[in-house]
């Protein structure tokens, strides 16, 4: 954490305290983020901390988008779809032409775009390489036909990162990233803002493609056929960047259980003084910190270009393991106001499941793992 990072994570804290914390139960009664946040966090920098400024970012690294990802979960917020937003930039960043990257990325830095990734579908979780979503060659158009669900910012993205199908015999090697503008686009729909456990306010959803054309030249790179190492090579940052929130979201519930426990009282004390709610918080701090050092140990990995994929996958495994562990202790520390969703703590807890699931379940991770004792 050198000054720059200092300054921004201050700047993000009062942002994210002024701005998103007031309306958190706003959007989650109706199921997204207001479009005119995104716009605010773009002029604040939030959507652009490393994108160069060429581009219309702010030039920084991974550092700075790490900053500002720990400071929005520190606040318990899991509703602002700034994550998949940010990898989203990162795929038009890595992969696309200079034309691509100019006529995107400024879009995506002010939050005029709104960015997602369309990857999963009904009868495909983990298993990218059989996604079925087709994208066939029909002149200078590709034309795309399928389904996709589960898609984080789905009722608002307007700009795609569709993985599909260019060659259908083909599996890993048929796989390619294409970009899909969904604005007035005719075969495009998208389905229910699927309800879900948790994580009310973020736009969860599915989406239609029904002979949907989009420009050749959207084909992300210039090449059909690499999304699939593309979406290899850009797992480990997702799967790190899960992790952040997880410590983010860890500082953010025992600072809500301290306060709580040193004001409630039970049998003429307060619960704080209690030697299992002592011992409890003790082994739930440790856990953090631990957590702490590993995910920045793999974030400097990250910024030198070392970061491989099985040390991605322990980290995203065992950070999100402690997350749903430690809300958990939390929630029961707060009695049986931890079950009432008026307080921060019983949202977390359903926040924090899914944790475990998407960016590749923690049983994938672990099979990761395995596959590299073997090399």
């Amino acid at each position: 954490m050198e000054e720059e990072h200092l300054l921004l994570q201050e700047a993000a804290r009062r942002f994210f305290e002024a701005e998103l914390v007031p309306n958190k139960e706003k959007w989650r009664h109706q199921g997204y983020v207001d479009r005119d946040f995104w716009r605010k966090s773009g002029e604040a920098g939030l959507l652009a901390a490393s994108i160069p400024e060429a581009y219309g970012g702010v030039g920084g690294t991974y550092a700075h988008d790490a900053v500002i990802f720990l400071e929005q979960a520190r606040v318990g917020d899991a509703d602002f779809g700034l994550g998949v937003h940010n990898i989203a930039v990162h795929y038009v960043l890595g992969y696309g032409t200079e034309e691509q990257k100019e006529r995107w990325l400024p879009r995506l830095a002010s939050g005029e775009m709104i960015g997602a990734i369309a990857m999963t579908e009904p009868g495909t979780g983990s298993d990218l390489q059989s996604v079925r979503t087709s994208a066939e060659l029909d002149g200078e158009h590709y034309l795309i036909n399928g389904s996709k669900t589960f898609i984080t910012n789905g009722q608002l993205a307007n700009l795609l990162v569709l993985v599909a199908k260019t060659d259908r015999t083909q599996k890993a090697k048929g796989i390619s990233l294409i970009m899909v503008e969904t604005d007035g686009l005719e075969g495009f729909r998208r389905g229910r803002n699927l309800e879900k456990i948790g994580m009310k306010g973020q736009d969860t959803s599915e989406l239609f493609f029904e002979d949907v054309r989009v420009p050749r030249n959207h084909l992300l790179g210039t090449r059909e056929g690499q999304g699939f190492y593309g979406l290899m090579e850009q797992l480990p940052w997702e799967r790190l960047l899960i992790s952040i929130s997880a410590v983010g979201i860890c500082d953010f519930a025992l600072q809500e259980t301290l306060a709580y426990v040193r004001e409630r009282k039970a049998f003429g004390r307060r619960i704080a003084e209690f030697q299992n709610t002592r011992f409890k918080l003790a082994e739930a701090k440790t856990k953090l910190e631990v957590t702490r050092a590993f995910v920045d140990r793999c974030l400097e990995r990250l910024l030198k270009g070392e970061l491989d994929a099985a040390t991605a996958s322990m980290a995203k495994w065992w950070s999100t393991q402690v997350q749903c562990e430690i809300v958990d202790e939390c929630l029961q520390l707060h009695g049986g106001y931890g079950y009432m969703l008026e307080y921060p703590i019983a949202q977390l807890y359903g926040d924090s499941r899914v944790q475990k699931i998407y960016g590749g379940t923690n049983e994938i991770m672990k099979e990761l793992i395995a596959r590299a004792l073997d090399d």
